[in-house]
This record gives structure tokens, sequence and C-alpha cells, in this order.
């Protein structure tokens, strides 16, 4: 086997490439990982706001969304959370729960790519950075990956250069159209984990309420999280709206409740009754913030926004 070749060549020097080489690796193989940046792992280091949500005490195949529920199943039995967390725990890595069963390492994400990079090491995979591919052909049951950094030949070649998120770390297209080239099935590519914005009329209230979190349950699709939502100068974000922007599709709405600990109907109605000389902004304020309910006030009440609930014949 001369210097370029090699059993597997992985594209991408992300989490999942730098996790495929050193598996393989371990099991024998001759690795080499390509990567078109100067340092492997960047989104690594900004994941969990430099803490790097590494797993979650709560996978189960139901909470992935997947076109091929058995792979899930499979693919999660094995190898699940628990032996990353010993492959942590083997490193010394401090970690911690937060909400959800999320776990965060104490110090910093840099301690989980160095240990990746680490065990990378120790497998004897090579890693190649600032290496632009330029061309991928299949000849002779090989794959000839031709760089900026010379030609590389492998039996295997694995596709890890990740969606079309954040160009600036090195997101692209490429995997995409290795994939076409090959005769594999793309399907229509939409964002995940995503803030929700607006170009309307709640545009300017989202900028009027920018940084302000209250805690609710949006619902869309027959899916329902409750967690966290965060106005922003653009529209909503916080956890809640990551969780549901993977199931919005152009023409679906989306139904967020902003008292979910309650029922707000009869809430409602028990307070016209005993506090029917009260104003609604007054009894809704109790439960929300003033500034959130001056928001609604005027795009849902404003025409009655000065009598007592009593008087409020809808409610």
């Amino acid at each position: 086997m001369s210097n370029s070749d090699y059993d597997v060549v992985v594209l991408g020097g992300g989490a999942a490439g730098l996790f495929c080489a050193l598996t393989a690796a371990r099991r024998g193989r001759k690795v080499v990982v390509l990567d078109s940046s100067n340092k492997v792992g960047k989104k690594i280091l900004m994941s969990g706001g430099g803490r790097c949500n590494f797993t979650n005490l709560d996978i189960q195949p139901e909470n992935y969304l997947s076109a091929n529920s058995h792979f899930m199943k499979s693919a999660l039995k094995s190898y699940t959370q628990w032996d990353f967390i010993e492959l942590v725990e083997k490193h010394r890595i401090a970690y911690h729960e937060k909400t959800l069963g999320q776990l965060f390492c104490n110090d910093s994400s840099k301690q989980i790519l160095n240990m990746l990079l680490s065990e990378c090491d120790d497998s004897g995979v090579l890693i190649k950075t600032q290496c632009e591919v330029q061309s991928v052909k299949a000849a002779d049951h090989r794959f000839i990956v031709r760089t900026s950094l010379g030609r590389f030949v492998a039996e295997s070649l694995v596709i890890a250069t990740g969606g079309l998120s954040i160009p600036t770390m090195g997101s692209s297209g490429f995997g995409y159209e290795i994939a076409e080239q090959f005769g594999l099935e793309v399907l229509p590519r939409s964002a995940a984990l995503v803030p929700l914005t607006f170009s309307d009329s709640l545009k300017p209230v989202c900028e009027r309420l920018s940084g302000l979190s209250v805690d609710v349950t949006m619902t869309c699709h027959g899916m329902t999280f409750r967690e966290g939502m965060l106005f922003t100068h653009r529209g909503l974000s916080g956890p809640v709206s990551l969780q549901i922007s993977s199931y919005w599709s152009p023409g679906l709405s989306i139904d967020i409740d902003l008292l979910p600990e309650i029922n707000a109907t009869d809430w409602l109605l028990e307070s016209k009754t005993e506090h029917g000389k009260v104003l609604l902004r007054s009894i809704l304020a109790k439960r929300l913030p003033k500034t959130l309910v001056g928001e609604l006030e005027f795009l849902h009440w404003a025409d009655v926004r000065e009598r007592p609930l009593a008087e409020i014949p809808d409610l």
C-alpha cells in the first residue's frame, strides 16, 4: 500500500468525521481525514455555547426525524449515549446535566475536540487540513480523490461534510453534489433547529420585546414542545423555537400557549366572575411580563382595552 493508498478516506473533520475515522482505525483500517478548513472540529468548539452539549440522557429513536425508523433503532442501539459518556469519563472530562437530560462540559467544548483528536492519534488516523477536494471518481472498486494536497485512493469513502448551515465554518453543498454524482437520492432540503423569523406586522412586535424570555409550549404538525421562547429583533428563538422549526414547513401554522401551566380559558372565565371590574391586562400581568401583555393588548383587544372583564363579551 503506497503512501496515498488507504482503506478509508473520510471527507470532513467534524464530530461525525473524526468519530467515524477513529472507529474505523480501531478496527485495523488505515484511515485519512481530509478537511478544507485550517482546523478540524470548529463547530464542536462553538456548540453548547462553548461547553458542547455532547449527548443526552434520554435518547430514543422516536425523538428523531427519519424516513427510516428501523435505521434509527439499529444506529442508536449499536452505540448508545452511555458508550460516549464512558469515553468522556475515560478522558476525565467533568460534565453536568442541564434541563431535559442535556450533558455539557463543565469547562470547555475544546475538551471534547481534544478527546476525539487524542483517540484519532492513538488509533493512527492521519488528518489533513486545508485540503480542497477537486474531484472524486470510482474505478476498479476503489475511490480516487484528487485534492490540492495530492491524490488519495481508498476502498471506502465516507462523506462527512455536513449540511448547508454556517458557511463561514466551512459548510457547503459538497456532500450533496457527491451523493448526486454517485446516483444517491437527495431529498428536498430545509432549515432545521433554527429561529423563527417574521417579515410581517409581528416583526416590530418582536423587536420591541427583544431579549424577553418566557416559558411556553409550541405545537406544529402534531408535535408539541415546552421550553423557553426568546424574543429577538427578527422573530422568535430559544430552545422551543429551535425544536419546533424542524417540524414546520411553509403553509403550516404554529400554536403558542403562553400559559402552559394552566387552562387559560378556565382561569380567565373564573377571573371574569370574581374580578369583573378589573382590566384584562391587569389580570394577565399577574402571570405574564407586562411588556408582553401590552403588545398582546394592542394586537388582539385594543378596541376594548379600557373595558373591565365583565364587559368583554367574547371572554
